[in-house]
């Protein structure tokens, strides 16, 4: 008896099939062409790393999500990335110590994870995106927020939004405008992330109220947090952040929550979230950051297209394709496969155009559409 659970994918991966594979394809080609073109150039890291490195390197990021087995050459643990900006970050640090900065990288590759999470339960992900390293500056936070709209635009998303946030706000108040204890930082902190007034009221964080509505159209929410910092130490911030809002202008619906944190762990001044119209959850995110085991600054960004992928692959077009009956003119198959066709070669006489999905025949040394 057959069983029927001998083919099954463990939870949370999946097979991608000709159309979505085609989409992915189309996607990575694209995201990676405009980065290329902006001068960013690709590094390919491996699939596997020591633990030790990776975690190492990655301050402030979870590292209970990688996937760990014993290297039976070393002995030592090894792990499956969960993320490739921490070995961006490492290749930059080693092996292009000495190149000239900023440094302008790229990268696309696949990333795992031991669980998902009940809005997204992949634990398989292709990750695409950019590290402009040696920078934190406005100029490189407006080039990374840029250039992740242009990957967007390219991959074919429409109605791209951009949430821009700022991690270390109350790190920033703490120290002197609004003074806490660490202890009330991480307190307050939980309850700007939980959006409770009233926890943070009991926090000691009666002062952070204003920040639970300095969100929203970036305009407005921008004046409200102005409003808020009456001795300016947010002032750099803010005006950061207007510039950053100018230069994409018309490009993407900018809003504001500068309390929000989550999936921003290890981001300092400046961090965004990436959204578009009739794709389920984030798309990705970006911001400032140091470099773990280096402390280089650096700023970037991720795209996590599986979900755009889902939206486009319906609408993602077929190569036009050639039918080659049998007994064809090998020389004008490969003239056209040149010429940028794609062809099918007939096995036996049975073998149907239009069912191999063909838009043109071979007739004689010419493609007629079928």
């Amino acid at each position: 008896m057959t069983d029927p659970a001998a083919d099954l994918l463990p939870e949370g991966l999946e097979d991608r099939l000709p159309q979505s594979t085609a989409a992915v394809a189309r996607i990575e080609r694209d995201v990676l062409g405009v980065l290329d073109a902006h001068g960013y150039d690709r590094v390919r890291p491996p699939l596997i790393e020591f633990m030790q490195s990776m975690a190492r390197r990655m301050d402030g990021v979870k590292t209970r999500h990688l996937f760990r087995f014993v290297d039976p050459k070393s002995l030592r643990t090894l792990a499956l990335r969960s993320d490739m900006t921490v070995q961006v970050g490492r290749i930059a640090a080693t092996g292009l110590a000495n190149a000239p900065r900023p440094l302008r990288l790229c990268y696309a590759g696949q990333v795992v994870k031991i669980a998902g999470s009940q809005l997204d339960p992949r634990r398989e992900n292709l990750q695409l995106g950019a590290e402009l390293i040696g920078s934190d500056s406005v100029a490189a936070a407006a080039e990374i927020v840029e250039l992740a709209i242009a990957s967007l635009e390219a991959a074919g998303a429409t109605g791209i939004s951009v949430d821009f946030t700022l991690p270390d706000l109350v790190d920033t108040l703490a120290e002197q405008e609004f003074p806490l204890t660490p202890e009330q930082v991480v307190a307050v902190r939980r309850e700007l992330d939980a959006k409770d007034a009233g926890g943070l009221k009991e926090a000691g964080g009666e002062a952070y109220l204003p920040l639970l509505y300095a969100s929203g159209p970036f305009d407005e929410a921008i004046e409200k947090l102005a409003g808020i910092d009456t001795v300016g130490v947010l002032a750099s911030r803010i005006e950061g952040l207007r510039q950053i809002a100018r230069r994409v202008s018309g490009r993407a619906r900018l809003t504001l929550d500068p309390a929000e944190r989550h999936g921003f762990e290890y981001q300092s001044w400046f961090g965004f979230t990436l959204y578009a119209d009739g794709v389920r959850g984030t798309l990705g995110r970006g911001g400032t950051y140091s470099i773990g085991g280096s402390d280089e600054v650096a700023t970037g960004f991720s795209l996590y297209p599986e979900e755009l992928v889902e939206s486009v692959k319906a609408e993602e077009p077929r190569r036009n394709t050639v039918f080659l009956p049998l007994g064809h003119d090998p020389v004008a198959g490969a003239k056209l496969r040149t010429e940028g066709w794609r062809t099918v070669a007939a096995l036996s006489e049975a073998d149907d155009p239009l069912a191999l999905r063909c838009s043109h025949r071979l007739e004689g040394t010419v493609p007629v559409a079928i």
